[in-house]
């Protein structure tokens, strides 16, 4: 099966909600997710990030702490996604490959259709806040 490694971004701001964005394109177009992408070979995950995020959104954020790292088999190949707590340092979260976002409290994070792989780093944000 395909591996495919990538890095997403747990985006929040001062009042504690965090940044959501629905996919615009391929197999799993208008599913909700956390932005971020594929590493490239010899890239750390933080440099993988704060590149994919500033492609993505035009947007330069603080990568802060890694949050968890999930393992997920989808149809087609196998996601290994790092996850980081991030803020903004400079930019206006420009939606470049997206069709939309949200910023989401943890009171209604799951109001989106978020991806398998995304929905278990959303049910271990809840967790460690519970």
């Amino acid at each position: 099966m395909k591996q495919i490694e990538v890095v997403a971004a747990i985006i929040y701001d001062a009042e504690g909600r965090i940044f959501a964005t629905q996919r615009g394109y391929g197999d799993m177009k208008d599913g909700w997710e956390f932005p971020g992408g594929k590493m490239e070979p010899g890239e750390s995950p933080e440099d993988a990030l704060k590149r994919e995020i500033l492609e993505e959104l035009e947007t330069r954020i603080q990568v802060e702490r890694l949050v968890t790292t999930i393992e997920y088999d989808y149809p087609k190949f196998h996601l290994k996604m790092h996850c980081f707590f991030c803020s903004i340092e400079s930019g206006q979260l420009t939606l470049k490959e997206h069709e939309a976002a949200r910023w989401l409290r943890l009171s209604d994070i799951y109001s989106v259709d978020w991806l398998p792989a995304d929905k278990i780093v959303v049910d271990c944000l809840v967790k460690s806040i519970e």
